[in-house]
Order: C-alpha cells, then structure tokens, then sequence
C-alpha cells in the first residue's frame, strides 16, 4: 500500500535542498521564515533544523565549540519528535550528524586546524514520501544572501 502523499510546505523543501547541497547558512534563512509562521509541534522541529545547520555554519568556520552547543541544543529539540517527521527520518538524520560531529565531540578541546568539516562526511535530508516535484531553492534566497 503506498503512503499517503505530504502536502510538504515549499520552503521546508527549499531549505531541504540548500542543506542538501551544503548552502547551511542559506537553508537556515529559509527555514528561518518557515519556523516563524509555524505552531508546535512543527516549531520545534524546524528550530532544530535551523540549529542543526547553524551548528553545521559554525563548524566549517572552525567555531567548534558553538558548533558543538549547536549540535546538542538542535537534537534536544528533535528529541521528543516521532522517529519520522514530515517525511524525514529524524534517526538517521541525527546518525548521520552525530557521525559528522564525533570529532568535535570527543575532544575535550577541539582544534579548529585539526577538525574540519571538509574532513568528514556530511549529513543529508531525505523525504519519505518524496514531493512529487522540488522547487527551485534559490527562489527562495533574499537578496542579501
């Protein structure tokens, strides 16, 4: 039996795509304007997005110990959420962000010339159900992005 499909807000997929392709700071301004029209309990889940890319903003900047407070603050959000949320499965999301983040978290202080984003493998977001289409993410950027 198939799933029923998820009328997936535009923006949500937008920031999907932006994160997806590394644009972090990009994917959280987007996401940004998302959590600001949203309710609980999609507030919640789009403010640890938004985290979870900050952290990750911070982390290429070689800011790890905000990344790493980032990191912690994010999944606290997303902890109460069901194992998959609009379609993401927030489980392997945040394997896969705890993979990238091992070495900044088994430090006690991590050096930002020996940890590097660049040196480990980045999370991604993927959707089930699948939107039937993507928008075009960079529709969604200000100007000043």
């Amino acid at each position: 039996m198939d799933e029923p499909a998820i009328d997936y807000d535009e923006r949500y997929l937008a920031g999907i795509v932006l994160f997806n392709r590394g644009d972090f700071f990009e994917a959280h301004e987007v996401w940004e304007d998302l959590w600001q029209d949203s309710a609980r309990p999609e507030k919640r889940f789009y403010q640890g997005l938004i985290q979870a890319a900050v952290a990750l903003c911070h982390y290429a900047n070689g800011n790890l110990r905000g990344a790493a407070k980032l990191y912690a603050s994010s999944r606290a959000y997303m902890e109460p959420l069901a194992l998959s949320y609009l379609g993401m499965d927030t489980h392997a999301f945040w394997r896969d962000m705890a993979q990238c983040f091992a070495p900044v978290l088994a430090a006690d202080r991590p050096d930002r010339h020996a940890i590097r984003l660049e040196d480990v493998p980045l999370p991604a977001i993927a959707l089930d159900p699948a939107p039937a289409t993507w928008p075009d993410a960079d529709a969604f950027l200000k100007p000043d992005d």
